[in-house]
C-alpha cells in the first residue's frame, strides 16, 4: 500500500526537503505552505499521514490542523513539529491528539522512524476495517437462512446487484422473507451508512401514501398543520424499499414513475422542486406482468422497477433449508421465553418437513416460537406443534413442482424419505434402491453431510 503524506510548513526549505526524502522511501508527497491550504487538501481526502509547523502565520495554525483532523477525519494520524518546542505544548498536542511530536533541528531519521510505525498503525486499522465490512457483509448473507441451490442462486445474485444503482424488484409469496434481501442489498452497498426507509404501500390511501412518499407542505390539506419530509427525501443518498408496490393505484403510478426517470419530485402542495438521490428496491407478491396486461399496472413503471428481478422461492421448493431455519429460530425463540429446548424429536420433525408451509418462513417461525412455549420437556414433540403442521404427520407422499431439474427432485426425494425415516440412512437406502455409500455421497454433494443439519435429529446407520 502506497500512503499519501501532506506536509504543511510555513519554510519552503523544510517544507521541500522533507518532501524529496519522504518521496525517495516510496510515499506520495502533498504539500502546504500554510494552514489554510493544509485544510483545502485534506477535505479532498487521499492523505494518511499529516506533518504540520505548530506555529505559521496566516490566521490557520498547525493546532487548528490537528483540531480539524482528529475531528473530521480521526484515524490519520498527525505528527507536530516546532522550533519553540516546549513541555507545554508537546502535553497540549497529545491532547489534542497528535500521535507525536518532534522539535526543531528534526532529527531525520527519528522523524522517519516516526512516520513508518504511524502509517504501520494506520494501514493496520484500515486492514481491521476492511475486515469487518467483511464481516458484516457475511452476517448479511448469514441471515438469509439457506445452503438450498435455489436460496444459494438468490444470495449469488444479491452479491452481484449490491453496490449498484439499478433498481431491484424482489418477488415471490408471502412470508418469504423478501425484506430480509432488501436488508442484505443495502447492507452490502456503498450505501450502507445512509438511511434504509421503507414504505408499505399496502397499508396506506392514495392520499396518505402519495404523503408519504412525497412529503406535504404545511395547509396543503386538511390536518397538515406543519411540513412533512416524504419516504424518499428521508432516505436521499439510501435506499428506499417500496414494500407491495402492486398495490400502488394509476396516479401514484404516473409520480413514481416520474422520480425513476428524473430522480425530482414536489411535496404535495408544494411548488419546489427537490431532487434526490436514492437507489430502489421493490417488492411484490403479485406478478406484475399479468397486473401490467390487466392495465392495472403502468407497464413503463414496470420496467423501470424490473432492472434485476430476484425471486425468492417459496419454502415448500426448499425444505432442505428447514433445518438451519429450524435451528435459528429455536436458539432465537429459547432466549426470548427462557427456554432451552434442544430441537425436535424425530416425529414432529417428520411432521415439519411433510408439511407444504403456505405462509412459508413467516409461519415456520410462528410454529417455532408456539412449539418453544407448548413444550414441556426438552425436545419439542408432534403434541407441541400447531395442529395443522402435526397434521402432515399421517401424510406419505412428496410433492415436487413442476419444472423441477431432475437434479433437484432427486435431492428432495432424498432429504424427504430420509426425514420420514426417521433418519435412518440404512433404511432410507433400501427404500429409494441404492447403496449406503451413494446415500453418503449424495448428501454430501448437496452440502448436508453433517449430522446437525440432516432433516432427522437421530441420525443413523443401521440395518432394518
Amino acid at each position: 500500500m502506497k500512503f499519501t503524506i501532506l506536509i504543511v510548513d510555513d519554510e519552503k526549505n523544510i517544507r521541500e526537503g522533507l518532501a524529496a526524502d519522504f518521496e525517495m522511501d516510496g510515499y506520495n508527497v502533498k504539500l502546504a505552505e500554510n494552514g489554510k491550504e493544509a485544510l483545502s487538501i485534506i477535505s479532498k481526502g487521499d492523505v494518511d499521514l499529516v506533518i504540520t509547523d505548530l506555529r505559521m502565520p496566516g490566521g490557520v495554525s498547525g493546532s487548528d490542523v490537528l483540531q480539524h483532523v482528529t475531528r473530521e477525519t480521526p484515524g490519520i494520524p498527525v505528527i507536530v513539529l516546532t522550533g519553540h518546542g516546549s513541555i507545554d505544548e508537546a502535553v497540549k498536542a497529545m491532547q489534542n491528539g497528535a500521535y507525536n511530536f518532534l522539535t526543531k533541528p528534526l532529527n531525520l531519521e527519528q522523524l522517519e522512524l516516526t512516520v513508518k510505525r504511524a502509517l504501520q498503525g494506520r494501514e493496520l486499522k484500515i486492514q481491521n476495517q476492511q475486515l469487518r465490512q467483511e464481516i458484516d457483509s457475511s452476517r448479511q448473507i448469514d441471515s438469509l437462512v439457506g445452503k438450498s441451490p435455489a436460496m444459494q442462486k438468490v444470495m449469488t445474485l444479491v452479491r452481484k446487484v449490491a453496490d449498484a444503482r439499478i433498481s431491484v424488484l424482489i418477488t415471490g409469496e408471502s412470508g418469504v422473507g423478501k425484506s430480509l434481501l432488501v436488508s442484505a442489498i443495502h447492507a452490502l452497498s456503498s450505501r450502507k451508512d445512509n438511511p434504509l426507509v421503507t414504505v408499505h404501500c399496502a397499508a396506506l390511501s392514495e392520499t396518505l401514501l402519495e404523503s408519504e412518499l412525497f412529503g406535504h407542505e404545511k395547509g396543503s390539506f386538511t390536518g397538515a398543520d406543519s411540513l412533512h419530509k416524504g419516504k424518499f427525501e428521508l432516505a436521499h443518498g439510501g435506499t428506499i424499499f417500496l414494500d407491495e408496490i402492486g398495490e400502488i393505484n394509476q396516479n401514484v403510478q404516473v409520480k413514481l414513475l416520474r422520480v425513476l426517470q428524473e430522480r425530482k419530485f414536489e411535496r404535495v402542495g408544494g411548488e419546489q422542486t427537490l431532487e434526490v438521490d436514492v437507489r430502489i428496491i421493490a417488492a411484490t407478491n403479485k406478478n406484475l406482468e399479468e397486473e401490467v396486461k390487466a392495465g392495472r399496472f403502468r407497464e413503463d413503471l414496470y420496467f423501470r422497477l424490473n432492472g434485476i428481478k430476484i425471486e425468492v422461492p417459496p419454502l415448500r421448493e426448499r425444505k432442505d433449508d428447514i433445518p438451519l431455519l429450524l435451528s435459528s429460530f429455536l436458539e432465537k425463540f429459547n432466549k426470548e421465553n427462557g427456554k432451552s429446548v434442544r430441537g425436535f424429536d424425530s416425529k414432529s420433525r417428520s411432521a415439519i418437513y411433510k408439511y407444504d408451509w403456505p405462509g412459508n418462513i413467516r409461519e415456520l417461525e410462528h410454529c417455532v416460537e408456539s412449539s418453544v412455549v407448548m413444550a414441556n420437556g426438552d425436545e419439542i414433540t408432534l403434541d407441541d406443534l400447531p395442529p395443522s403442521v402435526a397434521r402432515s404427520s399421517s401424510v406419505d407422499s412428496i410433492s415436487l413442482p413442476l419444472g423441477i431439474p431432475l437434479s433437484e427432485a432427486e435431492r428432495l426425494i432424498i432429504v424427504q424419505n430420509l426425514a420420514a425415516n426417521n433418519g435412518n440412512k440404512s433404511k432410507t437406502a433400501d427404500i429409494l434402491g441404492i447403496g449406503r455409500k451413494t446415500l453418503h455421497r449424495k448428501l454430501s454433494e448437496y452440502g448436508i453431510a453433517d449430522d446437525n443439519e440432516l432433516p432427522a435429529s437421530d441420525i443413523i446407520d443401521r440395518e432394518g
